[in-house]
């Protein structure tokens, strides 16, 4: 069992975070129907599009900075009662402007529930701006001028999710640009549902720290070495692969053959309640399909904390916490 080890997760939609049931109390609060994407207590969708649709549901009923308090507390301490000390958390400023909220009272209640919850456990949580892909490169770029401007401390970093197979990586490269030169962080979403050659674009054109998923990168061997002699670390979140059907079960999964052959990987639940995962059960994946033990967790645990995009005297005091 994985119950005392620590764990942190890096790729987690806020949004994608809320549950059935919390979506169902959202719903009965604005009077809205949600029997089109949910469906007893599971989400319900066929594919990433109809996901996408699924995901945009649940999103339009969070639209008071107290929604999102109750969403960001609600996700953070249940992950830390699966023993997780830290997480990041994606947030993307569209969203909220689509459900009629700005984005200073949308990071605003974000952070009121990141505090209860860290008052209440101990979590330690940072946001991320993303962009949204299939949006377009101006609607990312806006994203990005936004996160750098700094609109929050616990903004600490910017990435782009959507629609991995919209667009060409290159068309985003400026607002990457925008977000490094005002020292943010650097992650994105690719080598998820596009292959090989989605996550070389990345590499090529944004020079990331971090990508999202990645996995689709050991198709190819010699960008996995690239990968590798980088140090470039995969959000790699295998729940959210099995269930869009990109392997047929956990063995098949590459992230042990990424560890194996030296990539720096991590593990985390993307959307959770959508994939049926935690990132507990992702751990927990991991340890009944490989093997591993406390160690080889705990090593994942320490690479996820090095990678965080925090500043040195909070990832000092997490590293101590991992014994």
């Amino acid at each position: 069992m994985t119950g005392a080890v620590r764990k942190a997760e890096l790729h987690c939609h806020i949004e994608g975070a809320a549950s059935p049931e919390l979506v169902r109390a959202q719903a009965r609060k604005y009077a809205a129907d949600v029997s089109g994407f949910i469906a007893g207590d599971r989400y319900v969708w066929s594919d990433f599009t109809a996901f996408l649709v699924a995901y945009d549901g649940a999103a339009s009923l969070f639209r008071e900075p107290e929604d999102y308090a109750l969403l960001a507390q609600t996700y953070l301490e249940g992950i830390a009662a699966q023993d997780a000390i830290y997480a990041e958390i994606f947030v993307s400023p569209d969203h909220a402007i689509a459900a009629g909220l700005s984005p200073s009272a949308y990071f605003d209640g974000l952070a009121q529930g990141i505090a209860a919850a860290k008052a209440s456990t101990g979590i330690e949580c940072r946001m991320i701006i993303v962009g949204i892909r299939h949006l377009g490169a101006e609607k990312v770029e806006a994203a990005a001028r936004l996160a750098a401007t700094r609109p929050h401390p616990l903004i600490t970093g910017f990435g782009m999710a959507g629609e991995e197979r919209f667009g060409k990586v290159a068309d985003y490269a400026r607002a990457f640009e925008i977000a490094r030169d005002a020292g943010l962080g650097i992650t994105i979403h690719a080598g998820e549902l596009a292959g090989p050659d989605s996550v070389r674009d990345a590499l090529d054109h944004i020079r990331p720290a971090r990508i999202g998923h990645g996995v689709r990168a050991s198709e190819d061997q010699a960008l996995v070495r690239r990968i590798a002699e980088a140090g470039v670390v995969l959000e790699v979140c295998p729940g959210s692969n099995l269930a869009l059907k990109l392997y047929p079960d956990m063995s098949r999964h590459p992230f042990d053959r990424l560890r194996r052959a030296g990539v720096r990987v991590t593990l985390s639940s993307d959307d959770p309640p959508h994939f049926g995962s935690s990132i507990g059960r992702e751990y927990q994946m991991a340890a009944d399909t490989w093997g591993y033990g406390a160690a080889e967790l705990t090593a994942i645990t320490r690479t996820s904390i090095e990678a965080a995009f925090v500043d040195d005297a909070t990832r000092t005091i997490l590293l101590g916490q991992l014994g």
